[in-house]
């Protein structure tokens, strides 16, 4: 190989193998509506993050808890559920662990609404997201979408048998 063979692999990859096929594929309606529903948890984390600063800022003082801290949580989990949804929005596969997780722990907040807190008003649309979205990504248009990454470099070599397991 060549050094300006090797150079072109180092900076992108082989210049043979054509349009990625993970970033051209565009992701199912079932992705895309999962990603508009955790970029929407992020988002009102974020906000609900804003507004907790705003308020120590003012000088509103809990005694139980800390404002900047809470605010600074909620400000990096729903950042990060938020670039998440976006990632899935865009048809980012990485997206989906993050959603996965998110709603996962969302579901036992939203049994502590609706039960310990008393305020079915917060836990039910909350549940209710949750649970579409892990119907959503876990549904087969969006399993099929995930598994189209690893499935492109089988259909290169169909000439080769499975491997079986002595």
């Amino acid at each position: 190989m060549s050094k300006k063979q090797g150079a072109g692999r180092a900076a992108g990859g082989d210049r043979r193998s054509g349009p990625d096929p993970v970033v051209t594929q565009r992701p199912p309606t079932t992705v895309r509506a999962a990603g508009a529903v955790t970029a929407l948890e992020g988002a009102v984390a974020v906000i609900v993050a804003v507004v907790l600063a705003i308020r120590e800022a003012a000088g509103h003082q809990e005694a139980f808890i800390s404002g900047y801290g809470t605010a600074a949580w909620f400000g990096i989990i729903g950042g990060g559920v938020l670039i998440g949804g976006i990632a899935l929005l865009t048809g980012r596969r990485w997206g989906r662990a993050i959603a996965v997780v998110a709603q996962i722990l969302l579901l036992p907040v939203a049994y502590a609404l609706l039960t310990d807190s008393n305020q079915p008003w917060f836990g039910v649309p909350l549940a209710i997201a949750a649970l579409a979205v892990l119907v959503l990504i876990f549904s087969p248009a969006s399993t099929r979408w995930l598994v189209g990454e690893y499935s492109a470099d089988d259909t290169s070599a169909p000439e080769a048998k499975p491997r079986r397991r002595r």
